[in-house]
């Protein structure tokens, strides 16, 4: 194990290999870094020394612990105008209801013809999919489909969306949206989208779409969700929401 230096402790030795292999990508932002246990066993210490380690890593601010989880990589944040291109969590912030997300699939897939326009790809180029369920109090309020070239966020399978937003991943990589078009539309409810969102089939939702792009004006994210009419409304203040 490289030290700081020949007196330095144990711990701030481990710190510093952590240190690197963030730095240089091997931990990547948003995914886990290996168990205490883990690394203990790996680096022939013991469990306090590497939770030392890793405490200085999060008075830091590189890594942050979840409970019942481990530890993640936090990477380099950016600040978010709330005002503009707001996420679920940020839409209802501030009032007295809670704010829930449930992943339903994420995967990687070919973007094929049509996402492949929305986004400005080749069809055969790799999109990652992420179908989500959004709800508040836990009541289901949407249902929410989105569309990510994979060239922007690289490791997005490896990260836990229950711990960080896609937003939190698009800071990581810099590549955080400036600017979108969007459209909203009453729509008929599919019987799969009804169930999901606790409704009966014949009701009717709020279809949103999002295309947002990042400042070089290339595409980053399609989204489409479906949101029940009787607990959803949209506001609209000069053109963004």
């Amino acid at each position: 194990m490289a030290a700081v230096n020949a007196r330095s402790p144990l711990y701030l030795q481990l710190r510093e290999v952590v240190r690197e292999r963030i730095e240089t990508g091997e931990y990547a932002p948003g995914c886990p870094i290996p168990s205490e246990s883990s690394l203990a066993k790996t680096y022939g210490v013991n469990r306090l020394t590497v939770r030392s380690a890793l405490d200085a890593l999060v008075e830091e601010g590189m890594i942050k612990r979840v409970q019942g989880k481990g530890a993640f990589v936090v990477g380099t944040r950016v600040e978010r105008d709330l005002d503009n291109l707001t996420g679920f969590h940020q839409a209802i912030e501030g009032s007295s209801a809670s704010p829930g997300v449930r992943i339903l699939e994420k995967s990687r897939r070919k973007a094929g013809s049509v996402y492949a326009k929305h986004l400005g790809i080749d069809r055969d180029d790799d999109i990652f999919f992420i179908k989500r369920l959004d709800t508040v109090d836990g009541m289901p309020i949407s249902v929410e489909y989105i569309y990510i070239p994979s060239e922007f966020v690289p490791n997005l399978l490896d990260v836990d969306l229950d711990v960080f937003t896609l937003y939190d991943v698009y800071g990581f990589y810099d590549t955080v949206p400036v600017r979108a078009y969007q459209t909203l539309d009453v729509v008929h409810l599919e019987p799969r989208i009804a169930r999901a969102l606790d409704v009966g089939s014949c009701k009717d939702a709020l279809m949103f779409t999002c295309l947002s792009y990042r400042e070089d004006g290339r595409a980053m994210e399609f989204m489409r969700s479906f949101n029940r009419c009787d607990t959803c409304f949209f506001t609209v203040r000069n053109g963004i929401r």
